[in-house]
């Protein structure tokens, strides 16, 4: 079936729209790039673009059939209404909870164009495993995830670099988590339900953040019993944000926390990303649980090497783009991360990565 999009606008160039921009090109996508910064070291034309210019916005998008947003969550809402506006597809990376109901709103309203938000690791890809092996089962009964970004070579009592956004960190951290127990949907505080977890060896912790699961709890509610999303880390680290946000008084002081935290754990080149989703359950009358895990590695792309928080995050999102061009995917109305099968995303060119990688 041929593409519906051809040309895609990656807004922001950061740590990962980079390489989103990059994997687009390698999947055979025209692509154009709107950064505040200008940047000419780049193999595509990048543009100038101020986000709260709403007429600006609009003429970014008047020639291209699709746009990544790739910007901090708090600018995501903007795109999205000029996105609705313009009669574009949308995808972003966000796990901002009301950005995301904002996109669900504008999808409704015109669903003239796809609107996929959540397309990165947590949510996104952790999200299409858990229900790709859900799918597998008569019933399910708890569905597991859990993700980390962390340094292969951790040092210090946080044992953690800042690879990803700090404002996203913190926020995680201190704002509540949906989750589902009995059944149904509750909120729990972030940082709770602590757990150790060996993955390959390796001896970690786990505890309850927010954002990881996207609309996950809403899609199962009523059909699954236990769900809910954590974050990896080496152990004592929660203990050591516990005494930062709650000894020293600093959880209403988000962005000083932020800036501290990237001035003492300053981003890594040898990061790694662990993956685990396990899903428990019945098929064919007998009690099952199934894991999947994972640890990826920094890659080369394109002839350069890319961080593991980076690559993964691009990756499931450039295999989203491709799905909704290819028809795989509907070309109108609202994605769930959850609709997406593990073979569709690995049908992908982008998505070809996460076949040949990660094993542990």
């Amino acid at each position: 079936m041929e593409r519906t999009i051809k040309q895609v606008a990656v807004f922001g160039l950061g740590k990962v729209g980079e390489l989103v921009a990059v994997m687009l090109g390698e999947s055979g996508f025209k692509v154009v790039g709107y950064d505040a910064a200008p940047r000419d070291d780049l193999g595509f034309a990048v543009k100038p673009l101020d986000v709260h210019d709403g007429q600006g916005l609009r003429a970014a998008l008047r020639d291209v059939d699709a746009v990544v947003c790739c910007l901090p969550f708090n600018l995501n809402i903007e795109v999205a209404e000029a996105a609705s506006d313009s009669e574009v597809h949308y995808f972003d990376l966000t796990e901002d909870v009301p950005t995301t109901n904002r996109v669900i709103e504008l999808a409704a309203a015109k669903p003239s164009s796809a609107f996929v938000p959540q397309c990165g690791l947590a949510p996104g890809l952790i999200g299409i495993i858990g229900a790709s092996i859900a799918r597998t089962f008569d019933e399910i009964r708890s569905i597991e995830l859990t993700v980390g970004a962390l340094p292969q070579n951790p040092t210090g009592m946080l044992g953690y670099a800042i690879n990803w956004s700090a404002e996203g960190v913190v926020n995680e951290y201190l704002n509540d988590c949906e989750v589902l127990r009995s059944g149904r949907r509750q909120m729990v505080p972030a940082m709770t339900e602590q757990e150790r977890v060996l993955i390959g060896g390796v001896e970690l912790e786990a505890a309850l953040t927010s954002g990881g699961l996207g609309t996950m709890c809403q899609t199962y509610e009523g059909s699954v019993q236990r769900l809910d999303y954590k974050t990896l880390r080496y152990p004592g680290h929660f203990d050591q944000m516990r005494f930062l946000f709650d000894e020293l008084n600093l959880r209403d002081r988000r962005e000083l926390v932020g800036k501290l935290l990237v001035d003492a754990k300053p981003p890594v080149s040898d990061d790694i990303v662990y993956i685990h989703a396990a899903v428990e359950g019945v098929k064919q009358g007998a009690p099952v649980r199934e894991n999947y895990v994972r640890g990826y590695k920094p890659l080369e792309i394109s002839g350069r090497a890319w961080r593991a928080i980076s690559w993964t995050t691009a990756a499931s999102a450039v295999s989203v783009v491709e799905l909704v061009a290819g028809g795989v995917l509907p070309r109108t109305g609202f994605i769930r991360q959850e609709d997406i099968t593990l073979e569709q995303l690995f049908s992908t060119q982008a998505g070809r990565h996460f076949v040949e990688q990660g094993r542990i």
